[in-house]
């Protein structure tokens, strides 16, 4: 039964999660922590981060170790699979679609409408998880904030943004930042 559960959850996932990995978060974040609580929201943040700092697509990553974690290597297997079974099969047809209708304009029309769905998906998982950084989960209130992860959200915005760094050099000086200053700082 869990086998038939992780594999739908993710094949969910890998239906729905149109505009690639970020806008990919709230649907796992729904499947995992809401409608199965496999995780709790903390654990999906340290999941998102993982799956951010691994090679591969976030979707996929996050099924791996989701399945890994709730039903061991052939969980890890059959989540991953559910994941990409969407995406093999409507990349292939849309390829064929796209190729045979490209220059007509209903297309380009339906094209460009579900861009700003895409963003609002991304904004949406990354205001979630910049208020769960912030406040630890808890109602948001000035003297909960936990500025170690506000500072840092700030220095990588700017680093990556106004700099252009490389984003796995800011991911680094901001990792060891924040582990010197939690060592370093007194925890309220």
């Amino acid at each position: 039964m869990i086998y038939f559960q992780l594999f739908f959850s993710f094949l969910q996932v890998g239906l729905f999660s149109v505009g690639g990995g970020y806008a990919a978060m709230p649907l796992i974040q729904n499947q995992v922590v809401e409608l199965h609580p496999w995780l709790t929201l903390q654990e999906f943040t340290d999941l998102i981060t993982i799956a951010e700092m691994t090679p591969g697509p976030i979707a996929v990553n996050s099924a791996t170790f989701v399945g890994i974690r709730i039903a061991g290597i052939p969980g890890a297997l059959i989540a991953t699979l559910g994941c990409i079974t969407p995406a093999l099969i409507l990349v292939s047809l849309l390829a064929y679609v796209y190729n045979k209708y490209k220059d007509i304009s209903l297309l380009q029309n339906v094209l460009s409408c579900l861009r700003p769905v895409v963003v609002a998906l991304i904004l949406g998982a990354g205001l979630s998880i910049l208020s769960l950084v912030l406040f630890n989960g808890e109602t948001p209130a000035l003297n909960i904030v936990d500025w170690i992860g506000a500072g840092s959200f700030v220095v990588a915005f700017v680093l990556l943004r106004k700099f252009k760094w490389n984003p796995i050099l800011t991911m680094c000086l901001c990792g060891v930042a924040g582990l010197v200053l939690h060592l370093l700082l007194p925890v309220a």
